[in-house]
């Protein structure tokens, strides 16, 4: 079975990690799967980027793009926003949306995809379609070669424009008037409720499938937009054979942690993030630290502001290696996790799957990885007193207890391997196929 996987990039934060993985697993199961990408940042031969497609008079332009697009994969920063900026103006269709706030449409590959990869298709699988390199309007095409599953990572395919809508609930209405303009993926002016309309039109003419990690989010589809024909729960998977329970002691050796310590671990892959509560964090980190002396802190990836300077706060450089960040869990008492808008926290499994409980905020699809009492514990939103005083009370449980909490932690994460994942999405495709 052949299977095509589209999502924005190779590389960067959860939804792209998982979407890579997964096609790893795919081919590594005899499955002749390949991943296309707006922007590719690894060396895999199953990876293609889509090609930039444009006017000859802007080949200047794209020779120009082209060459930021090359040190943005350097990790230069800043040469991913001005990449967009001169695609943009090789393309006046995409000037003109950008301007009046609409949905760019000017990406003529991702209607030509069948033809780039050659040879039949069974199965679209795409992921996130925002982002600047993929034409919504493709799915109609694709879906008339095969059928396309459409994986939500988040809400942006039920909205006029934002990636998550926080307490906003004008999409159910037809959206309009936004009072979040500048919500990743921004837009310059209002014309959510033509984006809105647009999508459903669309969709109408698309044959969907429609996959989501959580049933909060299988639950948003409901009140949608959107209305495919198949729906079906799929969580997140992780390597479980990386991510397990290993000894605590051990752990701390190899990070050259104090033995003793009671550790809280937390975790920042965003300077600003409208979807990420740092400022809950750091306030509930300001408590436990006055609370109780001998609580020590790990921060793994960008230092959030206004965090103290605290000999007993350890600053650690972002993790790219999954056996060294499955270490910092099995090293760690407790995981901490903030969230405004959540679809399904990966780092939350990772943590529960090292046997480390977590506690997290009761937001999105959080509370379908995080049980009370059993794998930790849930904090109001925006709560930095109820979040430390969550922490405080699983530290402060006796030894047996909280090897149980581990215990049980470790056994409900088991659910999301990548095993489990890997076959859910197979069996699926069968079944689509099918019919």
């Amino acid at each position: 079975m052949r299977v095509v996987h589209i999502n924005t990039a190779d590389k960067g934060g959860g939804a792209e990690g998982s979407a890579f993985n997964l096609v790893r697993a795919l081919r590594q199961h005899d499955y002749d799967a390949q991943l296309v990408v707006g922007t590719k940042y690894s060396a895999e031969p199953w990876i293609l980027e889509l090609p930039r497609l444009v006017h000859p008079i802007a080949t200047p332009l794209k020779w120009i793009a082209d060459a930021t697009r090359g040190l943005d994969r350097k990790g230069i920063p800043g040469m991913r926003r001005i990449t967009r900026s001169l695609e943009r103006l090789a393309s006046p269709t995409r000037c003109k949306q950008w301007i009046q706030g609409k949905d760019e449409t000017d990406f003529p590959a991702s209607h030509q995809i069948d033809k780039l990869i050659q040879g039949k298709i069974d199965i679209f699988h795409c992921h996130n379609l925002h982002g600047w390199y993929f034409d919504l309007n493709a799915l109609v095409t694709l879906s008339k070669v095969a059928p396309v599953i459409l994986n939500l990572r988040d809400t942006w395919a039920l909205t006029g424009h934002c990636a998550y809508f926080l307490d906003c609930q004008k999409w159910q209405q037809g959206c309009g008037d936004c009072p979040r303009l500048t919500i990743y993926p921004a837009v310059r002016r209002d014309a959510t409720s033509f984006n809105l309309q647009q999508k459903a039109n669309i969709y109408a003419q698309a044959n969907l499938a429609v996959t989501a990690p959580s049933q909060w989010l299988l639950d948003q589809v409901n009140n949608s937009i959107l209305k495919p024909k198949f729906t079906k729960l799929i969580p997140n998977g992780i390597d479980t054979t990386i991510f397990k329970p290993a000894d605590k002691a051990e752990a701390r050796e190899k990070l050259n942690l104090n033995p003793d310590e009671k550790l809280v671990l937390f975790a920042a892959a965003a300077k600003k993030s409208p979807f990420k509560d740092p400022d809950t964090l750091v306030n509930a980190v300001k408590i436990l630290l006055e609370s109780d002396s001998s609580i020590a802190f790990a921060c793994v990836g960008i230092k959030p502001d206004n965090l103290p300077d605290n000999p007993r706060i350890r600053l650690v450089d972002y993790v790219s290696n999954p056996k060294t960040m499955a270490s910092w869990y099995q090293a760690a008492d407790i995981f901490v996790h903030t969230a405004k808008a959540e679809a399904f926290g990966k780092t939350i499994t990772e943590s529960m799957a090292c046997g480390t409980p977590v506690v997290a905020t009761r937001i999105g699809g959080i509370p379908e990885q995080v049980i009370p009492g059993q794998t930790g514990e849930l904090s109001a939103p925006e709560d930095p007193a109820d979040l430390a005083q969550k922490a405080l009370a699983l530290l402060a449980l006796p030894d047996p207890a909280f090897q149980a909490l581990r215990h049980n932690a470790a056994s409900f994460a088991t659910q999301f391997s990548l095993g489990n994942q890997l076959k859910n999405f197979t069996d699926w495709y069968h079944t689509l196929v099918q019919h």
